[in-house]
Protein backbone atom coordinates (compact mmCIF):
# COMPACT_ATOMS: atom_id res chain seq x y z
CA UNK A 1 0.00 0.00 0.00
CA UNK A 2 1.24 3.62 -0.84
CA UNK A 3 -0.48 6.99 -0.03
CA UNK A 4 -1.66 9.03 -2.34
CA UNK A 5 -1.25 12.73 -2.59
CA UNK A 6 -4.47 13.38 -0.58
CA UNK A 7 -3.03 11.22 1.85
CA UNK A 8 -5.30 7.99 1.12
CA UNK A 9 -3.94 4.48 0.64
CA UNK A 10 -4.26 2.78 -2.56
CA UNK A 11 -2.23 -0.67 -3.77
CA UNK A 12 0.53 0.61 -5.24
CA UNK A 13 1.90 -2.63 -5.89
CA UNK A 14 -1.64 -3.68 -8.27
CA UNK A 15 -1.71 -0.35 -9.61
CA UNK A 16 1.71 -0.49 -10.94
CA UNK A 17 1.14 -4.27 -12.55
CA UNK A 18 -2.02 -3.17 -13.88
CA UNK A 19 0.05 0.13 -15.63
CA UNK A 20 2.31 -2.47 -17.02
CA UNK A 21 -0.41 -4.65 -18.30
CA UNK A 22 -1.94 -1.82 -20.18
CA UNK A 23 1.23 -1.00 -21.51
CA UNK A 24 2.25 -4.08 -22.69
CA UNK A 25 -1.26 -5.15 -23.93
CA UNK A 26 -0.90 -8.05 -26.55
CA UNK A 27 2.71 -6.92 -27.57
CA UNK A 28 5.31 -9.48 -27.49
CA UNK A 29 7.84 -8.98 -24.40
CA UNK A 30 11.41 -9.95 -24.52
CA UNK A 31 13.43 -10.25 -21.69
CA UNK A 32 17.48 -10.18 -21.43
CA UNK A 33 18.63 -12.04 -18.24
CA UNK A 34 22.13 -9.40 -16.89
CA UNK A 35 22.47 -11.83 -13.50
CA UNK A 36 21.25 -13.63 -10.75
CA UNK A 37 20.55 -12.83 -7.48
CA UNK A 38 21.70 -14.29 -4.40
CA UNK A 39 18.81 -16.42 -4.40
CA UNK A 40 19.41 -17.79 -7.62
CA UNK A 41 16.89 -15.88 -9.21
CA UNK A 42 17.21 -14.33 -12.61
CA UNK A 43 17.63 -10.81 -12.78
CA UNK A 44 16.33 -9.39 -16.37
CA UNK A 45 15.79 -6.31 -18.42
CA UNK A 46 12.60 -6.58 -20.48
CA UNK A 47 11.53 -4.83 -23.35
CA UNK A 48 8.85 -4.36 -25.33
CA UNK A 49 9.84 -3.54 -28.95
CA UNK A 50 13.11 -1.38 -28.92
CA UNK A 51 11.36 0.29 -25.02
CA UNK A 52 12.91 -0.80 -22.06
CA UNK A 53 10.08 -1.42 -19.47
CA UNK A 54 12.10 -1.82 -16.35
CA UNK A 55 12.83 1.78 -17.60
CA UNK A 56 9.58 2.57 -18.37
CA UNK A 57 8.11 1.87 -14.65
CA UNK A 58 10.84 3.62 -13.20
CA UNK A 59 9.94 7.14 -15.34
CA UNK A 60 6.41 6.35 -15.11
CA UNK A 61 7.08 6.28 -10.80
CA UNK A 62 5.63 2.44 -10.69
CA UNK A 63 9.01 1.44 -10.05
CA UNK A 64 12.88 2.43 -8.73
CA UNK A 65 15.98 2.23 -9.45
CA UNK A 66 17.96 -0.07 -7.33
CA UNK A 67 20.90 2.23 -6.30
CA UNK A 68 22.85 -1.42 -4.55
CA UNK A 69 23.16 -3.10 -8.09
CA UNK A 70 22.59 -0.19 -10.31
CA UNK A 71 22.83 3.12 -11.35
CA UNK A 72 20.93 2.75 -14.45
CA UNK A 73 17.73 3.98 -13.59
CA UNK A 74 18.69 6.72 -11.24
CA UNK A 75 18.00 9.58 -13.89
CA UNK A 76 14.52 8.34 -14.91
CA UNK A 77 13.40 7.90 -10.67
CA UNK A 78 14.61 11.37 -10.03
CA UNK A 79 12.56 12.92 -12.79
CA UNK A 80 9.39 10.75 -11.70
CA UNK A 81 9.85 11.78 -8.35
CA UNK A 82 10.44 15.51 -9.59
CA UNK A 83 6.82 15.39 -11.33
CA UNK A 84 5.29 13.20 -8.33
CA UNK A 85 4.22 10.49 -10.62
CA UNK A 86 3.41 7.22 -9.40
CA UNK A 87 4.73 6.23 -6.03
CA UNK A 88 6.14 9.67 -5.80
CA UNK A 89 2.63 11.30 -5.16
CA UNK A 90 2.81 10.32 -1.43
CA UNK A 91 4.82 8.25 1.09
CA UNK A 92 5.07 4.62 0.88
CA UNK A 93 7.94 2.27 1.77
CA UNK A 94 10.75 1.01 -0.85
CA UNK A 95 10.21 -2.53 -1.76
CA UNK A 96 13.39 -3.64 -0.46
CA UNK A 97 12.67 -2.43 3.07
CA UNK A 98 8.50 -3.87 2.66
CA UNK A 99 10.60 -7.55 2.11
CA UNK A 100 12.25 -6.50 5.44
CA UNK A 101 9.06 -6.22 6.96
CA UNK A 102 8.92 -2.13 7.77
CA UNK A 103 6.10 -0.67 6.76
CA UNK A 104 5.23 2.96 5.98
CA UNK A 105 3.69 4.62 9.30
CA UNK A 106 5.44 1.84 11.40
CA UNK A 107 7.33 2.94 15.01
CA UNK A 108 10.56 4.80 14.58
CA UNK A 109 13.08 3.53 12.45
CA UNK A 110 10.89 2.28 9.81
CA UNK A 111 11.76 3.48 6.19
CA UNK A 112 9.05 5.61 4.82
CA UNK A 113 9.69 7.48 2.28
CA UNK A 114 7.49 10.68 2.38
CA UNK A 115 7.54 12.93 -0.94
CA UNK A 116 8.66 16.80 0.14
CA UNK A 117 6.79 18.82 1.04
CA UNK A 118 4.08 16.85 3.23
CA UNK A 119 2.20 17.90 5.70
CA UNK A 120 3.20 16.05 8.79
CA UNK A 121 0.18 12.78 9.47
CA UNK A 122 -0.13 10.02 11.97
CA UNK A 123 -1.51 6.82 10.68
CA UNK A 124 -1.48 3.01 10.74
CA UNK A 125 0.50 1.20 8.94
CA UNK A 126 -0.75 1.25 5.19
CA UNK A 127 -1.51 -2.84 4.56
CA UNK A 128 -4.15 -2.92 7.78
CA UNK A 129 -5.28 0.88 7.26
CA UNK A 130 -6.86 -0.23 3.60
CA UNK A 131 -8.44 -3.95 5.91
CA UNK A 132 -5.83 -5.85 3.29
CA UNK A 133 -4.56 -7.87 6.50
CA UNK A 134 -4.17 -11.31 4.62
CA UNK A 135 -1.09 -12.80 3.32
CA UNK A 136 -0.36 -14.50 0.52
CA UNK A 137 2.49 -17.22 0.48
CA UNK A 138 4.35 -19.25 -1.58
CA UNK A 139 5.71 -22.46 0.00
CA UNK A 140 8.91 -24.34 -1.07
CA UNK A 141 6.84 -26.24 -2.90
CA UNK A 142 5.18 -23.85 -4.83
CA UNK A 143 1.73 -23.37 -3.21
CA UNK A 144 -0.13 -20.29 -2.96
CA UNK A 145 -1.71 -20.39 0.99
CA UNK A 146 -3.19 -17.22 2.05
CA UNK A 147 -3.05 -16.86 5.83
CA UNK A 148 -5.53 -14.55 7.86
CA UNK A 149 -4.89 -12.83 11.29
CA UNK A 150 -5.15 -15.00 13.47
CA UNK A 151 -4.21 -18.31 12.12
CA UNK A 152 -1.46 -20.21 13.21
CA UNK A 153 1.27 -19.23 10.83
CA UNK A 154 -0.10 -15.55 10.17
CA UNK A 155 2.78 -14.10 12.20
CA UNK A 156 5.94 -15.81 11.48
CA UNK A 157 4.88 -15.33 7.96
CA UNK A 158 6.62 -12.40 5.97
CA UNK A 159 5.52 -11.43 2.56
CA UNK A 160 8.65 -10.79 -0.02
CA UNK A 161 6.58 -9.27 -3.17
CA UNK A 162 9.74 -10.24 -5.19
CA UNK A 163 9.24 -13.72 -5.22
CA UNK A 164 5.29 -13.23 -6.28
CA UNK A 165 3.76 -13.23 -2.37
CA UNK A 166 1.17 -10.58 -2.08
CA UNK A 167 -1.46 -9.26 0.65
CA UNK A 168 -4.79 -9.78 -0.23
CA UNK A 169 -8.52 -7.67 1.56
CA UNK A 170 -10.23 -10.57 1.39
CA UNK A 171 -10.66 -14.17 1.59
CA UNK A 172 -12.31 -14.39 -1.26
CA UNK A 173 -9.99 -11.98 -3.17
CA UNK A 174 -7.22 -14.71 -2.36
CA UNK A 175 -8.97 -17.50 -3.43
CA UNK A 176 -10.29 -15.68 -6.93
CA UNK A 177 -6.51 -15.79 -7.67
CA UNK A 178 -5.67 -18.94 -7.32
CA UNK A 179 -4.54 -19.38 -3.44
CA UNK A 180 -5.62 -21.82 -0.90
CA UNK A 181 -6.02 -21.54 2.80
CA UNK A 182 -3.84 -23.51 4.78
CA UNK A 183 -4.24 -27.56 5.96
CA UNK A 184 -4.49 -28.49 9.00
Amino acid sequence: MCGDAAGRDYPCGRKAAFALADKIGSGNVACDVVDKDRYGRSVAICHLGAEDLNGWLVAQGWGMAYRQYSKAYVSLEDEAKAAKRGIWAGPFTPPWDWRKGKREGDAPGAAAITPAPASPTTKAPAASAAGCQIKGNINRKGDQIYHVPGSRDYDKTVIDVGSGERMFCSEDEAKAAGWRAPRG
